[in-house]
């Protein structure tokens, strides 16, 4: 039998063999399941708090220039609730294709897997690095009218007087009440914790000297510090902040234990595709170190960070286990 080979059949072969080559020539990993080359749509990074805080900001620091580098629209979504747990979940159980990505913070990638645990259904797995963007100063301040003006005049005052003087943070659990917690572990006090919904009406009640010790993020204070409002005792970086440079660091004040920094980076679910991750991580490293996202990151008294997946990942993994161990010492449970 004659085996015809019809036009139809010959321009159907063609466009196997165009769409087979154009497929190999893209990086494996950075076509859609449409074969169009990512990105071809909008991308998004949730931000698991409300707007206004500090992870908020920064992912909004990123969004724009974020997406000059990508040639799409970069969308900030707040997805609050549980500490960040909700936002998470909700990233960890996204398509893994690209277009989703997490603004996580210390909570959100170390410290909630132990403080919800039996209550969160993602897992530390569910989730890849892709950057660190920034690390943030804790600060500890107290009312400009209080006679406290050094951390040791807190610790003294809180050793003749124990279990009397309270510290205000931003919730129960968050990493600024186990900040506290550390604080009272390494300087041998009895401090009362009083939770509050946020940073905002926790400086407004230490700015009325109704606590007697806020410890917050710097970007939180740093401008009623700067107002006069609230008089900074401490940072709990390793160094001074460049933001606060006569502020002493706890570990000048004699209390290494307690240092701790807030970390803001990105994470995606945990399939998408390594060459994807690659690149928006080395957009990120470029974009911190930009002049004008610099100065942004540093007005909030952040130190810009931009690392490689590999590095970020072994900060959240150091980091787990860091704060596993405070939640489980200090006996830390959410209501």
């Amino acid at each position: 039998m004659r085996n015809y080979f019809t036009r139809r059949q010959a321009l159907r072969g063609a466009a196997l063999l165009a769409g087979a080559a154009s497929g190999s020539a893209a990086l494996p990993g950075m076509a859609s399941a449409q074969g169009a080359a990512w990105p071809n749509r909008p991308v998004r990074i949730v931000v698991p708090f409300p707007a206004g805080g500090t992870t908020d900001l920064l992912a909004r620091v990123l969004a724009e220039p974020l997406q000059k580098h990508l040639g799409v629209p970069v969308v900030v979504e707040n997805r609050a609730g549980a500490g960040g747990s909700v936002g998470a979940d909700f990233v960890a159980k996204a398509d893994a294709d690209g277009y989703t990505f997490l603004m996580t913070t210390i909570g959100t990638a170390a410290i909630n897997y132990e403080l919800y645990k039996g209550s969160i259904s993602y897992k530390a797995e569910d989730l890849a690095a892709v950057s660190n963007v920034a690390n943030v100063p804790n600060v500890l301040t107290v009312a400009s009218s209080s006679p406290i003006r050094t951390l040791q005049d807190l610790v003294a005052s809180a050793k003749s007087k124990p279990g009397e003087l309270t510290f205000g943070s931003s919730g129960n659990g968050s990493s600024l009440h186990l900040t506290g917690e550390l604080l009272k572990a390494g300087a041998g006090i009895d401090l009362i914790h009083v939770p509050y919904r946020g940073s905002g009406p926790m400086l407004i009640d230490a700015i009325a000297g109704r606590v007697d010790l806020a410890i917050d993020n710097l970007p939180s204070s740093i401008g009623h510090i700067n107002g006069g409002r609230l008089r900074a005792i401490a940072v709990t970086s390793p160094q001074r902040s460049p933001s606060l440079p006569d502020v002493p660091t706890v570990r000048e004040a004699g209390l290494p234990s307690v240092e701790t920094v807030a970390w803001f980076g990105v994470q995606a679910p945990v399939r998408t595709p390594r060459p994807i991750i690659d690149k928006v991580a080395a957009a990120i490293h470029t974009i911190v170190n930009e002049p004008v996202s610099r100065a942004r990151i540093a007005e909030q008294g952040g130190e810009p960070v931009g690392d490689k997946p590999e590095e970020f990942q072994r900060l959240i993994d150091a980091e787990i286990k860091r704060w596993t161990a405070v939640i489980r010492q200090a006996n830390v449970r959410v209501d």
